[in-house]
């Protein structure tokens, strides 16, 4: 097995769909099936199953994907460190972020940067699914998350912002003949449920109840923003968001009416406890000294 058939396995592992596989690889979805199936033949034994509705990995394959993960990941952090001291950089820090407002976090990535220019700071999105996964696989070293976070691996840091929540709605519901909602009408409706998370932190973004105890119903399985926003242009679901997608996803078959009755969501730094090091203390330390952006 090739160093790209590797990455094509691990990839498939983790996104568990060949398209998307394909998409995030650049390549077709025929090589990835092409390049599956070698390895297959080659071990002799299924790594995937797939019918037309999902794939998931067998017991060999995870096993294989345990075992390949360290050796892959261990490549590509000695390139990316070779290619990066040739360039006088010593250390790269790596947040993920679930807010999509990365742009209005930017004094604390410049502030970072002046004040370590021997370090790189990198910017990615994390996804909600699994929120916490990435800290843990070491892909990431902190996480931009709302809280409440309440894991016993993990150091919650300063937060960085608190937004009021605004509930998206399809541009012809008929909640839009309001200016707001109370958390209350949010029972009348059907939300997007996800399929992997700790459940305590999914109710702090859409509780379970009103405070007169109507359930607040789950309904369709979503993997990313993309989903909840087509689900909610055709009227299946509404989802509550923070504030700042009112300005980062303006589309004109949604609309967002704030919440007149939740409490600001607040979203901190995150990081594995055992992992704390030089540049996590440094970004805390901005992160500290600036204080959360203003709502």
């Amino acid at each position: 097995m090739d160093l790209r058939d590797i990455e094509i396995f691990l990839t498939l592992a983790e996104e568990l769909h060949f398209g998307r596989t394909a998409e995030r690889l650049r390549v077709s979805p025929a090589r990835i099936t092409q390049a599956i199936k070698k390895q297959e033949r080659q071990i002799g034994a299924p790594l995937f199953e797939r019918t037309n509705r999902m794939v998931r990995l067998t017991t060999l394959g995870r096993q294989l994907r345990d075992d390949l993960w360290p050796v892959y990941s261990g490549l590509q952090d000695g390139m990316r460190r070779a290619k990066l001291a040739a360039q006088g950089i010593t250390a790269v820090l790596r947040v993920g972020l679930l807010p999509l407002n990365a742009h209005d976090l930017r004094p604390y990535w410049d502030t970072f940067r002046t004040r370590h220019p021997q370090w790189q700071l990198r910017i990615q999105h994390a996804s909600f699914v699994d929120p916490f996964a990435g800290l843990r696989r070491g892909e990431l070293d902190m996480l931009v998350c709302w809280l409440p976070v309440d894991e016993p691996d993990l150091t919650v840091g300063p937060v960085l912002l608190a937004e009021p929540r605004v509930l998206a709605v399809a541009a012809d519901h008929e909640l839009t003949r309001h200016t707001s909602v109370r958390l209350e009408e949010l029972a009348d409706f059907q939300h997007s449920e996800s399929p992997s998370r700790p459940d305590y932190w999914a109710d702090g973004f859409v509780p379970p109840h009103t405070r007169k105890g109507r359930p607040i119903q789950r309904g369709p399985l979503v993997g990313n923003t993309e989903e909840i926003l087509t689900l909610t242009s055709t009227g299946q679901i509404v989802n509550l968001f923070p504030a700042h997608m009112m300005r980062y996803w303006n589309r004109p078959d949604i609309a967002y009416l704030p919440v007149s009755d939740l409490d600001p969501l607040p979203y901190a730094l995150v990081w594995r406890t055992e992992t704390e090091n030089d540049l996590i203390r440094a970004l805390a330390r901005v992160a500290a000294d600036l204080g959360p952006r203003p709502a």
